[in-house]
């Protein structure tokens, strides 16, 4: 196969490519049967900036491997390996849920245009949590369910969540604010994702928070290492009784220090 030159690839319509990157720069030719095969073999090794465009670049390349009477069984394969439940930490990790509070109001508010909202809320949400070195869990409705190896960099997430949030120029005027909780725990990681009282532990935290609010347990704030301690404030709410958990949960609501 031939290389791709620059004035060539600048000729070629963007449909040509199954990626384009937010600085216009073209990845993953699909232009013709063996720039498609080459794609497939790639695919791995480009730094998507977020998994919504990982998404996008890898139903484009699928659909260019179709038109060509490609068969991807390798490629398919590989990326159920890469991107199925089993490859989420396992073992302690901390959980960080989001929801969107007021959800029903923005949606009478924008009508239609809470889809484009939600893909915003997702795609902000997607990058901060990759940015940090976490992995989504899940995004359903006005949630956003993901998973983090180490507490101090889900508190980080959280913090840049709720910076995005209160940044990001939001359509129509609306005013999207959401309420976090943050649990660590020791699930069990199946075939269908993570099961466990610490899922439901983290979903109950995230109801107790208030518009803009971080809450996470206290065996979040025992996981925390030092330094992130020094920049953050914990204000315990003290033990607080979980819907369909036993017994009390230690909680703190969380701020950045400055």
């Amino acid at each position: 196969m031939a290389r791709l030159g620059t004035r060539r690839r600048n000729q070629l319509p963007a449909s040509a490519f199954a990626y384009i990157d937010a600085q216009g720069r073209r990845r993953l030719p699909i232009y013709d049967e063996a720039h498609v095969r080459n794609a497939l073999a790639r695919f791995n090794q480009v730094a998507f900036e977020d998994e919504a465009s990982a998404d996008k670049a890898r139903t484009r390349l699928l659909r260019a491997a179709q038109k060509y009477g490609i068969v991807p069984i390798g490629f398919i394969h590989g990326q159920i390996r890469a991107h199925g439940p089993r490859s989420l930490p396992s073992g302690k990790v901390t959980f960080l849920l989001t929801d969107i509070v007021e959800s029903t109001g923005l949606l009478q508010q924008l009508g239609d245009g809470y889809a484009t909202l939600l893909t915003d809320f997702r795609r902000l949400i997607r990058s901060v949590v990759r940015r940090n070195g976490g992995r989504e869990v899940d995004a359903r409705g006005d949630e956003f369910f993901g998973v983090f190896e180490a507490a101090p960099a889900a508190i980080a997430a959280a913090f840049a969540i709720q910076h995005a949030m209160a940044n990001h120029p939001w359509s129509d005027g609306a005013a999207v604010q959401v309420r976090i909780g943050l649990h660590r725990g020791r699930p069990t990681l199946t075939d269908a994702g993570y099961v466990g009282l610490a899922v439901h532990v983290v979903s109950r935290i995230c109801g107790i928070a208030d518009a803009g609010q971080i809450v996470m347990s206290g065996a979040t704030l025992t996981a925390i290492g030092r330094a992130r301690l020094a920049e953050a404030t914990f204000a315990e709410l003290g033990p607080q009784q979980l819907r369909g958990v036993r017994g009390s949960v230690l909680l703190f609501v969380v701020g950045e220090r400055g």
